[in-house]
């Protein structure tokens, strides 16, 4: 088949000239199929498998429909808008949309909730053309009056069968009502079950449905392996094999506990990881993904948080270290592999104990793998590894200090201590009270060094510790229980203070410390 460019379909130039600096020329099958009727303003029903390039199928005729008037942003009204399961894939929506807008000079913003208002409120208040959100933080939106859905144009619904998955049709279905009946809408969807189609009927006119792939269809570059360790604990040392290694790789995890404890793990035996799950605050799944995309972070270790709409380049394998419990989970989670036309494998690690269980979950996807006995040497295993990367201690991801004076970094903090105390030791604290333990961020960078304060007449205690997690040690082994290294300041008596006080407080006037 004769492979066709975006100019082919009537994409606008400026739109094509901003594809081709970023290297893509060629649309992808549900790109070519779509595009003649978006482009065209009709209602469009896509379906297709993750990876197969269904953002970049919306993000044309969205922004080429929006560029084809000068109708100047008004306010709290954004004119386009598109609907995502999770803030990640709001984020990457937005990174696909933004070089594309900005040549019509248009603005995007995202919407989702787990950070503060603000600065969403504020760029409503600026103006906004196009708008990535999530259901629940944009109907507090409409609900508070900063946002208003009444002059959107086209509403695209992305992952539909997600949002049904996670509980989010309602909502979905009350913001798609505050929409114009007269606007196009572009719903893309893997799968048209859980009340998807409800949503098709209820709001899609004359709709053109285009299914690329067959529902349940995976990447044709895709290699399935199933590895049979003998128990848990050849387990263990087959997961750290399959994690060394110089590419790129997802592991995932069935729990948000077991995706951290196994990120401490590989840092600590060198293998630069990062996790990824519901536990983290926006600001720390921003930045873990940020190391793992830019090379700080060899490994992204992963619950179902990730299994879709997480896009990293390069992703050569994907490790199902815990078998998720049904199948269309697992091939959303292999889909972070063999993306846009790329190869890629996935392996599936299983027990003995869960043989029945997790064969089942593949005949479902339709996968045919063949469980196969390893060890970390066996050949099956190293064909995967590579090659294994040498040890090199990891270097802490951490966030930049916020201002002047209030962040020092663990190595100044550690030498000050040891010059003052002569010793790792830690004395305890005054009164037989607890130890303190320090908030810094763990070497994989899950979380990063809590930023020292300033000491404060009556409860300045100087800079935080810095340790690893809370008072782990870089290895996840002991704590390091580090007192509060105190700067210049005042006591809690007011006398001025200098120098190094471990452990050495007042039982009554700082109780409130030692708790």
């Amino acid at each position: 088949m004769t492979s066709q460019t975006f100019a082919d379909f009537g994409v606008p130039a400026p739109l094509v000239d901003v594809l081709a600096s970023q290297g893509k020329n060629d649309a992808f099958p549900i790109q070519a199929d779509t595009l003649p009727d978006t482009l065209a303003g009709r209602d469009v029903l896509g379906r297709g498998k993750t990876g197969s390039g269904k953002t970049l199928a919306f993000a044309l005729p969205l922004v080429a429909r929006l560029a084809g008037k000068n109708d100047r942003r008004r306010g709290r009204k954004p004119r386009a808008l598109v609907l995502a399961p999770t803030r990640e894939l709001a984020n990457q929506i937005d990174e696909v949309i933004k070089p594309l807008a900005a040549a019509y000079g248009l603005v995007t913003t995202t919407v989702y909730g787990g950070v503060n208002q603000k600065r969403q409120v504020d760029a409503f208040a600026g103006g906004v053309d196009i708008l990535v959100a999530c259901p629940g933080r944009l109907e507090d939106l409409i609900g508070q009056g900063y946002a208003s859905l009444d002059d959107i144009e086209i509403t695209v619904l992305d992952e539909a069968d997600h949002m049904a998955d996670l509980g989010f049709l309602p909502g979905v279905t009350r913001l798609l009502s505050r929409t114009p009946a007269g606007g196009q809408r572009l719903l893309f969807s893997a799968t048209l079950d859980n009340g998807v189609d409800k949503l098709v009927k209820r709001f899609l006119r004359n709709e053109v449905l285009h299914s690329v792939d067959e529902a349940h269809s995976h990447v044709a570059a895709m290699t399935h392996h199933v590895f049979a360790p003998a128990d848990a604990d050849a387990k263990k040392d087959l997961v750290q094999t399959l994690a060394s290694g110089t590419a790129r790789r997802i592991l995932f995890m069935r729990t948000k506990h077991q995706a951290k404890k196994l990120a401490k793990a590989l840092t600590a035996a060198g293998i630069p990881s990062v996790d990824l799950h519901g536990n983290l605050s926006q600001p720390q799944r921003d930045r873990n993904l940020a190391a793992f995309g830019d090379g700080r972070a060899k490994v992204l270790v992963a619950t179902d948080v990730a299994a879709r709409g997480v896009h990293v380049d390069g992703v050569e394998l994907v490790v199902h270290v815990d078998p998720p419990v049904e199948h269309k989970a697992y091939l959303h989670r292999s889909g972070r592999t063999a993306r846009a036309g790329t190869a890629g494998d996935v392996v599936t690690i299983m027990l003995p104990e869960q043989r029945r269980d997790t064969l089942d979950i593949l005949r479902k996807a339709k996968i045919s793998a063949t469980p196969t006995a390893v060890t970390p040497t066996s050949p099956e295993v190293v064909a995967l590894v590579g090659e294994v990367a040498a040890y090199v201690k990891p270097e802490p991801i951490v966030a930049q200090p916020q201002g002047g004076g209030r962040s020092q970094g663990a190595n100044a903090q550690r030498k000050r201590a040891q010059r003052t105390q002569g010793t790792d030791a830690v004395a305890p604290a005054a009164g037989g009270g607890r130890q303190r333990r320090g908030r810094g961020g763990s070497a994989q960078g899950t979380d990063a060094p809590a930023a020292g304060r300033a000491p404060q007449g009556g409860r300045g205690q100087g800079q935080r510790s810095s340790g690893a997690g809370r008072g782990q040690s870089a290895a996840g082994g002991q704590r390091t229980g580090a007192g509060r290294p105190q700067g210049a300041g005042r006591s809690a008596s007011g006398t001025p203070t200098t120098g190094m006080v471990v452990g050495a407080r007042s039982p009554r006037t700082n109780r409130r410390a030692q708790g």
